[in-house]
């Protein structure tokens, strides 16, 4: 079983992290479960996130009783101390714990540091001093507050969308992690779904000695697959390489990653789906994509009100409503019979 170290923290964990976002689609039985039978097998590494409805809940029902043999990663996405504080009081009381071992800002727009007026790194220092939380972190999707978390040298992690669709200024900051000591923890190592072949990004991610993979894991068919690789690590010979090559030359480029960061539509469009439909129809076959349900949420792009509301937000500065129109285009062409797969 390959471990990692998160750089200067000295957290030292299974290469398998568990992405705790997609159990709160699940009931408290199953997520005991599936939660309970990734640390019977090794997996010690859990991130969750208050924005993440009841996924903390869940854990902490789950570790209550194990909590000196797992690691606990939250996140808050507060813009001020007051509600930094209740997130972090939330957090804990759902986690059932006293501490988390690294609590991150979640998708900042910009990176705090001491002195910036938002008083909100300061009342990071000030959990740690307290014994709440034991490493202070970052998570986000810009790569610029990304490098400028890293050369702040004010951080002891981060969390950034990692796979292998990253282009090289992902690469680039992989490395920049690792010559500052500072843990990376790749988020959407799967690319939101649109990787369907788990083999050949475990076998990426292996060749990343200071990358920990968060696996956003819902069923135990996902989970049996991971915790497969434990054993028998796949290998990234030419079968392997032909798949990521196959799927850099498909995805690579201008997609929607689906984070959601878009959202709310002002005109009610679910846009981190109606905007990747064209690929989601393609690499993950579904009939619930072809619905009257989802029929008419891609209708619903029909009343896009050109705002740009949502191109601003994306930060991977996408043209989002040029990317809607096209999606929906090649839907209703599907639907009236054009093969697709």
């Amino acid at each position: 079983m390959r471990k990692i170290t998160l750089g200067k923290t000295n957290i030292t964990v299974n290469k398998n992290g568990f992405g705790a976002l997609p159990i709160q689609r699940i009931s408290d039985k199953d997520a005991v479960y599936l939660l309970h039978k990734a640390f019977d097998n090794g997996i010690d590494f859990y991130d969750t996130a208050r924005y993440y409805t009841d996924s903390e809940e869940k854990l902490g029902l789950a570790f209550q009783d194990r909590r000196d043999k797992i690691f606990l990663a939250s996140k808050t996405g507060a813009e001020n101390t007051e509600d930094f504080w209740k997130d972090l009081e939330t957090t804990l009381r759902n986690l059932k714990t006293d501490y988390l071992d690294i609590y991150q800002f979640h998708n900042t727009p910009f990176c705090p540091k001491p002195g910036d007026g938002s008083g909100l790194y300061e009342a990071m220092e000030k959990a740690k001093e307290q014994g709440k939380i034991r490493h202070i972190a970052i998570t986000n999707h810009r790569l610029a507050v990304a490098r400028e978390a890293v050369e702040s040298g004010l951080y002891d992690t981060l969390q950034f969308p990692f796979s292998y669709l990253s282009s090289d200024q992902e690469l680039e900051l992989v490395k920049k992690c690792k010559a500052a000591d500072m843990g990376f923890i790749a988020m959407k190592a799967l690319a939101g779904g649109l990787i369907n072949h788990s083999a050949a990004a475990y076998a990426y991610m292996l060749q990343f000695d200071n990358v920990l993979p968060i696996w956003g894991i819902q069923r135990e068919t996902e989970l049996d697959e991971f915790l497969s690789y434990q054993e028998n690590e796949p290998v990234l010979d030419g079968e392997l390489s032909a798949v990521i090559r196959r799927d850099q030359d498909e995805l690579q480029g201008e997609f929607c990653r689906g984070c959601g960061y878009c959202m709310p539509c002002p005109a009610g469009i679910e846009i981190n789906t109606c905007a990747r439909m064209s690929l989601l129809i393609r690499r993950a076959p579904s009939e619930e994509q072809l619905t009257e349900k989802a029929q008419a949420m891609m209708k619903k792009t029909e009343d896009c009100l050109h705002c740009n509301a949502c191109s601003k937000k994306c930060p991977y500065g996408l043209d989002t409503p040029a990317l809607l129109e096209r999606n929906y285009q090649d839907y209703k062409e599907i639907l009236a019979g054009k093969e697709y797969e």
